[in-house]
């Protein structure tokens, strides 16, 4: 195709929030409805994307490359596969959700908190779509910056506080990351004296298994981080409590995804034999992020401290399924990507719901509140379900997958896994049981209003998807099977061109080269 869409579904975003900052300061309903207008955009551009990107098609498609950096190798390089398609169309609906949501939490400075989400929906996408590790890089470190803006300008009162040391562990992270990134293109470079950061190139070049884990541990850091894993997780609870709503709806719906699509595009195929050898590590680390995640929140007074905890229960899964190794696994992995990212970040849009009209968080303060807001009460009731993993929503489907492909690898890991659903049903009922049944505990909640025609329409697109993706799961694992697949085959091929490397040392070797996909 000659039409530039993956250019336009990057930049698009990054120029409405250029022409919002433009207008002026005062016009604050024109900036709601430019930036909702521009998220619809993006997201009906992102749309024919779910036809476009044909599954069973090897290799990368409606790819764009052109000379960015010749003198370094670097390129302007895009293209997409059944994985990044998904999380894409996941990253421009959550955006037009999260906008949407916020029209009556912020009230001050709409211009640049518009703009801001917008800048950090073209970073979120450009990091999808890089097939450039140095492009990957850029898009990687830019989308911090808006996150780390909305939190300290727009969120409570440690709100400077969470966003530093959200900004510094990741940080940390990724400088870790470009390290290695530098040392792949000088080994490159050293090989074939052709400098460049080209992904397939990256997949095509032989690395022997000692190079294999160093490299490894500078990727897996910085992707642990974003998971955020166990024990890289302190700085996830701290940012989602003091973030706004909307930047809470989109740090747990995409950004946390971040890590988890690291793992699988780059991580495990580039160093399969280092990820083979540090699985039972990060198989540990999973679990204990499930049941830890899910133990902790059973104990939070703060709702929205509960939701950011299970996220680290949940993340725990999607890391499991890649790390087990099997078709089964990665699937499962991926669903719950997206069931997590549709899930929470409508736990989280409840939650800034009855904040908004209570200004309260704390789970004691509510009680009873079916009686006079039903509506939300009944929205809650599913959306909690469906982060519990009832069948029929778009949880379980992810959790089974994951639960399959780690009892195929060990039966261990599935019986310990198993009991984080456990333990994620008991914590989200009786969280649910405290605030919306039994009498209405608190004066204040009597005459509370229940959803307006705009919040409903907020929630529908999400519901429609918590059974959409439950009960019709196939049209979504048709669209991401193949690419996994051809992502677990080449690790195997790689894992095992590095053990010949590693039996013949001094032999000459070289993966076949064509696109490494």
């Amino acid at each position: 195709m000659n039409f530039p869409w993956l250019s336009w579904l990057v930049f698009l975003p990054l120029a409405g929030a250029a022409l919002l900052l433009a207008t002026p300061a005062a016009a604050d309903r024109w900036h709601r409805r430019w930036a909702t207008t521009v998220a619809l955009a993006e997201f009906a551009l992102s749309l024919p994307l779910w036809w476009q990107v044909i599954p069973w098609q090897p290799g990368w498609q409606l790819v764009e490359k052109r000379a960015w950096l010749p003198a370094l190798g670097a390129q302007y390089y895009l293209g997409v596969d059944g994985i990044s398609m998904l999380l894409v169309l996941l990253t421009t609906l959550m955006t037009v959700i999260a906008i949407i949501g916020a029209f009556g939490a912020v009230r001050e400075r709409t211009r640049e908190f518009y703009a801001l989400l917008l800048a950090l929906e073209a970073g979120m996408i450009g990091t999808f779509l890089s097939l450039d590790l140095l492009l990957f890089y850029v898009f990687w470190e830019a989308m911090l910056i808006p996150m780390y803006l909305l939190i300290g300008a727009w969120g409570g009162q440690r709100r400077v506080y969470a966003a530093i040391k959200f900004f510094l562990y990741t940080m940390a992270g990724s400088v870790l990351m470009l390290v290695a990134i530098l040392s792949l293109y000088f080994m490159q470079k050293g090989l074939t004296g052709v400098p460049t950061f080209e992904l397939d190139a990256f997949y095509a070049m032989p690395l022997a298994p000692a190079s294999q884990v160093w490299l490894f541990l500078a990727f897996a850091l910085a992707f642990a981080i974003k998971v955020p894993m166990f024990p890289f997780h302190t700085w996830l609870p701290d940012a989602h409590v003091e973030a706004p709503t909307a930047g809470s709806v989109i740090l747990a719906a995409v950004l946390l995804k971040m890590g988890t699509y690291g793992f699988l595009r780059f991580a495990i195929p580039l160093f399969p034999t280092a990820s083979l050898q540090f699985t039972p590590w990060i198989v540990a680390l999973a679990l204990i992020g499930i049941v830890y995640g899910a133990l902790v929140s059973m104990v939070q007074p703060d709702l929205k401290k509960l939701v950011a905890y299970s996220s680290v229960s949940h993340l725990g899964f999607c890391m499991l399924g890649l790390y087990a190794m099997n078709p089964q696994g990665f699937a499962g992995s991926l669903m719950q990507m997206l069931s997590h990212g549709v899930s929470t970040g409508a736990l989280f849009l409840l939650v800034g719901v009855i904040y908004e009209r209570r200004h309260t968080r704390l789970i004691s303060d509510f009680g009873g509140l079916w009686k006079p807001l039903p509506v939300y009460s009944a929205i809650f009731l599913v959306v909690m379900l469906s982060s519990v993993g009832l069948p029929g929503t778009n949880g379980f489907v992810g959790e089974f997958l994951v639960l399959l492909g780690a009892f195929r690898a060990n039966w261990w890991w599935a019986a310990i896994a198993a009991t984080g659903v456990i333990l994620s049903a008991c914590y989200m009922l009786w969280m649910f049981q405290r605030v919306i049944f039994g009498p209405v505990t608190h004066e204040e909640n009597r005459d509370l209003k229940d959803l307006s025609l705009r919040e409903r329409l907020v929630f529908a697109p999400l519901l429609i998807l918590i059974f959409w993706m439950g009960l019709m799961p196939q049209p979504f694992i048709d669209r991401m099977q193949p690419a996994l697949n051809r992502t677990l085959e080449l690790s195997k091929q790689r894992a095992a061109a590095a053990a010949v490397m590693h039996t013949l040392p001094g032999a000459p070797f070289r993966l076949p080269t064509g696109g490494g996909r």
